[in-house]
């Protein structure tokens, strides 16, 4: 599956949805299909409260596949507003539906990193694994 151009994305394998204009700063988090893929069959998720402050690079959360346990990484500094329910119900949709419905959290933005990706960026980090 091809990483979607308008992402950002961490070496952690995070990608980050920027916010919209008249988003209130709010961004949407989530994994990337090659990091589902090295996971297998993700059967559990932990994710930050809303509420939570994250941190850039800092583990917010874990993904637990049937191979192993994973912590989640935060690819910006900011305030958690929401999670996203579905995957805590269905944790397969981290693995059938990466960018769209499997999407983890949403963050407010305080603080941006500075070492997010593009897309072509990405690919390359990946290929170069």
């Amino acid at each position: 599956m091809k990483n979607p151009e308008h992402l950002r994305y961490s070496k952690e394998h995070e990608w980050l949805a920027l916010p919209e204009e008249g988003s209130d700063g709010i961004a949407t988090v989530g994994i990337t299909s090659h990091a589902a893929d090295a996971l297998g069959d993700v059967v559990f998720v932990q994710l930050p409260e809303i509420g939570q402050q994250v941190t850039a690079g800092e583990p917010c959360g874990e993904l637990e596949s049937t191979k192993s346990v994973s912590d989640l990484f935060s690819p910006v500094t900011g305030e958690v507003t929401e999670y996203n329910q579905d995957v805590v119900d269905d944790p397969s949709l981290v693995n059938t539906s990466p960018f769209e419905d499997g999407w983890l959290f949403k963050v407010r933005i305080t603080e941006e990193a500075e070492d997010l990706l593009s897309a072509a960026e990405y690919e390359a980090l990946i290929e170069n694994a």
